[in-house]
């Protein structure tokens, strides 16, 4: 008589059990982190874990969407795919017909369709807060997971740059009461849409934006690489380069002298600086 061969359980790659030591610590820091949000007027909402493909798709660049996980459609996933294109074999072209639906990359695309969902419900300025687990097909590693949690705080409906102050003063409530003590930088999107309008190339906003991210991590060297995959000249390049090394807004300044997006940025900035100042300590 054969012995059934047992099977040790397993977890699906790129996720984690928690155990309930580690639950109690980790409801600590997000019950922490929403009773400030709370104080400063953020409401909590919630968004399904699966939305419509077609809301998640082309939200976040070529690299983004890859890394999208994609759920089959019930039943005969196959029976709404042409003959010709499943005989052709390319994944690519059959997705649309096999999968409606897919796990959310990130908390930020769910908020821009609940806002237009639900905009005669809200009231605006709309100050939300959501903490939730997010999915991206990623390859597993250190310290990187295919299943880990979010935190946003956003405010839709206005443009006044208090509201940027404001979120830095939470960062600030949030990280004391955990005592940590940390320096905090400010970006600034009109900026990145300068970089690029110097360099000649506003078309790959989105693509060098995510690049210049990948600083801190490839270094210097490896941005220069992914810029040559993104076909951008030697001339590009070193522009690029060069306004990575810089230090001050001052610097700055002067090589944005003749573009209003960069001077916007830069006035935006120090704006903020001057206001953080002024604005009222948290009690």
């Amino acid at each position: 008589m054969s012995e059934v061969k047992k099977i040790k359980p397993s977890l699906s790659k790129g996720t984690r059990d928690f155990l309930p030591g580690e639950v109690v610590k980790r409801n600590y820091i997000f019950d922490t982190i929403k009773s400030v949000f709370r104080k400063y007027g953020f409401e909590e909402i919630e968004t399904p874990a699966i939305e419509r493909l077609e809301t998640l798709t082309g939200k976040y660049g070529e690299e983004g969407d890859k890394l999208l996980f994609k759920i089959l459609n019930s039943g005969d996933y196959l029976k709404d795919v042409p003959t010709e294109e499943l005989s052709k074999g390319n994944s690519q072209a059959i997705t649309k017909y096999l999968a409606e639906k897919g796990l959310r990359y990130d908390l930020t695309v769910p908020l821009a369709r609940y806002v237009v969902q639900h905009q005669d419900d809200l009231a605006f300025p709309f100050k939300r807060f959501h903490i939730g687990p997010v999915w991206r097909a990623d390859r597993p590693q250190k310290g990187r997971y295919q299943e880990f949690y979010q935190c946003d705080a956003d405010v839709i409906g206005s443009n006044s740059l208090w509201n940027e102050v404001e979120l830095t003063k939470i960062y600030v409530e949030v990280f004391s009461k955990f005592g940590l003590d940390v320096s905090i930088r400010i970006n600034n999107r009109k900026i990145l849409e300068a970089i690029v309008e110097f360099t000649g190339c506003k078309e790959l906003l989105s693509e060098i934006t995510i690049v210049i991210d990948k600083l801190d991590k490839i270094g210097i060297d490896g941005v220069k690489n992914e810029l040559n995959k993104l076909n951008l000249n030697e001339k590009q390049q070193q522009k690029i380069s060069s306004l990575l090394h810089l230090k001050s807004l001052s610097e700055l300044s002067s090589i944005f002298s003749n573009i209003e997006t960069g001077k916007k940025g830069i006035e935006e900035l120090t704006t903020k600086a001057h206001e953080s100042n002024s604005f009222p300590a948290a009690g």
